[in-house]
Protein backbone atom coordinates (compact mmCIF):
# COMPACT_ATOMS: atom_id res chain seq x y z
CA UNK A 1 0.00 0.00 0.00
CA UNK A 2 1.39 3.42 -0.91
CA UNK A 3 2.22 5.99 1.82
CA UNK A 4 -0.59 8.39 0.82
CA UNK A 5 -3.20 5.63 1.13
CA UNK A 6 -1.77 4.64 4.52
CA UNK A 7 -1.90 8.30 5.63
CA UNK A 8 -5.53 8.56 4.58
CA UNK A 9 -6.44 5.34 6.41
CA UNK A 10 -4.58 6.47 9.53
CA UNK A 11 -6.27 9.88 9.48
CA UNK A 12 -9.65 8.17 9.16
CA UNK A 13 -8.82 5.82 12.03
CA UNK A 14 -7.65 8.68 14.23
CA UNK A 15 -10.75 10.73 13.41
CA UNK A 16 -12.91 7.70 14.21
CA UNK A 17 -11.25 7.18 17.59
CA UNK A 18 -11.51 10.87 18.49
CA UNK A 19 -15.08 10.99 17.15
CA UNK A 20 -16.05 7.96 19.20
CA UNK A 21 -14.50 9.44 22.32
CA UNK A 22 -15.52 13.08 22.02
CA UNK A 23 -18.15 13.27 19.28
CA UNK A 24 -15.81 15.20 16.98
CA UNK A 25 -13.53 14.21 14.18
CA UNK A 26 -14.42 15.82 10.88
CA UNK A 27 -14.13 19.52 11.53
CA UNK A 28 -11.48 19.39 14.17
CA UNK A 29 -9.29 16.58 12.91
CA UNK A 30 -9.99 15.35 9.40
CA UNK A 31 -10.22 18.77 7.77
CA UNK A 32 -6.90 20.06 9.15
CA UNK A 33 -5.34 16.63 8.53
CA UNK A 34 -6.37 16.60 4.88
CA UNK A 35 -5.14 20.19 4.39
CA UNK A 36 -1.84 19.83 6.24
CA UNK A 37 -0.92 16.22 5.47
CA UNK A 38 -2.58 15.51 2.13
CA UNK A 39 -2.47 18.91 0.43
CA UNK A 40 -6.25 19.28 0.00
CA UNK A 41 -7.76 22.74 -0.39
CA UNK A 42 -9.80 23.85 2.61
CA UNK A 43 -13.13 23.50 0.83
CA UNK A 44 -12.16 20.15 -0.70
CA UNK A 45 -11.27 18.88 2.80
CA UNK A 46 -14.64 20.00 4.19
CA UNK A 47 -16.54 18.34 1.35
CA UNK A 48 -14.56 15.12 1.68
CA UNK A 49 -15.08 15.09 5.45
CA UNK A 50 -18.84 15.47 4.98
CA UNK A 51 -18.82 12.64 2.44
CA UNK A 52 -17.15 10.46 5.07
CA UNK A 53 -19.94 10.96 7.61
CA UNK A 54 -22.74 10.76 5.05
CA UNK A 55 -24.10 7.38 6.17
CA UNK A 56 -21.92 4.68 7.69
CA UNK A 57 -19.29 6.34 9.80
CA UNK A 58 -20.84 6.60 13.22
CA UNK A 59 -23.01 3.51 13.41
CA UNK A 60 -20.70 1.33 15.50
CA UNK A 61 -19.87 4.21 17.84
CA UNK A 62 -23.57 4.99 18.19
CA UNK A 63 -24.36 1.37 19.00
CA UNK A 64 -21.71 1.29 21.73
CA UNK A 65 -22.82 4.62 23.20
CA UNK A 66 -26.48 3.49 23.03
CA UNK A 67 -25.64 0.28 24.92
CA UNK A 68 -24.01 2.40 27.61
CA UNK A 69 -27.11 4.62 27.85
CA UNK A 70 -25.40 7.65 26.33
CA UNK A 71 -27.77 8.33 23.42
CA UNK A 72 -30.95 10.38 23.61
CA UNK A 73 -32.70 9.17 20.44
CA UNK A 74 -35.27 11.98 20.43
CA UNK A 75 -32.60 14.67 20.63
CA UNK A 76 -30.45 12.83 18.08
CA UNK A 77 -33.36 12.68 15.63
CA UNK A 78 -34.13 16.38 16.05
CA UNK A 79 -30.46 17.31 15.71
CA UNK A 80 -30.28 15.10 12.62
CA UNK A 81 -33.11 16.99 10.95
CA UNK A 82 -31.38 20.27 11.68
CA UNK A 83 -28.05 18.85 10.54
CA UNK A 84 -29.47 17.77 7.17
CA UNK A 85 -30.71 21.26 6.35
CA UNK A 86 -27.86 23.03 8.12
CA UNK A 87 -25.13 21.12 6.30
CA UNK A 88 -26.77 21.95 2.97
CA UNK A 89 -27.00 25.63 3.90
CA UNK A 90 -23.44 25.70 5.23
CA UNK A 91 -22.03 24.01 2.13
CA UNK A 92 -23.97 26.39 -0.13
CA UNK A 93 -22.73 29.40 1.86
CA UNK A 94 -19.08 28.41 2.08
CA UNK A 95 -18.91 27.77 -1.68
CA UNK A 96 -20.02 31.28 -2.60
CA UNK A 97 -17.42 33.31 -4.52
CA UNK A 98 -17.40 36.09 -1.91
CA UNK A 99 -15.90 33.70 0.66
CA UNK A 100 -12.24 33.65 -0.27
CA UNK A 101 -9.70 31.11 0.90
CA UNK A 102 -8.46 33.56 3.55
CA UNK A 103 -11.98 34.37 4.73
CA UNK A 104 -12.66 30.65 5.07
CA UNK A 105 -9.43 30.14 7.06
CA UNK A 106 -10.30 33.07 9.34
CA UNK A 107 -13.82 31.76 9.97
CA UNK A 108 -12.47 28.31 10.73
CA UNK A 109 -9.73 29.64 13.03
CA UNK A 110 -12.27 31.71 14.99
CA UNK A 111 -14.48 28.63 15.36
CA UNK A 112 -11.57 26.56 16.70
CA UNK A 113 -10.47 29.32 19.08
CA UNK A 114 -14.00 29.66 20.48
CA UNK A 115 -14.28 25.91 21.03
CA UNK A 116 -10.87 25.81 22.71
CA UNK A 117 -11.68 28.85 24.87
CA UNK A 118 -14.94 27.25 26.05
CA UNK A 119 -13.18 24.07 27.11
CA UNK A 120 -10.33 25.95 28.79
CA UNK A 121 -12.87 28.08 30.65
CA UNK A 122 -14.70 24.95 31.80
CA UNK A 123 -11.47 23.50 33.17
CA UNK A 124 -9.71 26.57 34.59
CA UNK A 125 -12.30 29.34 34.84
CA UNK A 126 -14.74 27.81 37.29
CA UNK A 127 -13.55 27.73 40.87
Amino acid sequence: MDPKTLSILFLGLLAGVVGGMFGIGGGLLMVPGMVLLLGFSDKQAVGTSLATILLPVGILGVIEHYRAGNVDLRVAALLGVGFVFGSFAGAALINQPFISKNTFKLMYAIFLILVAAKYLWDVFGKK
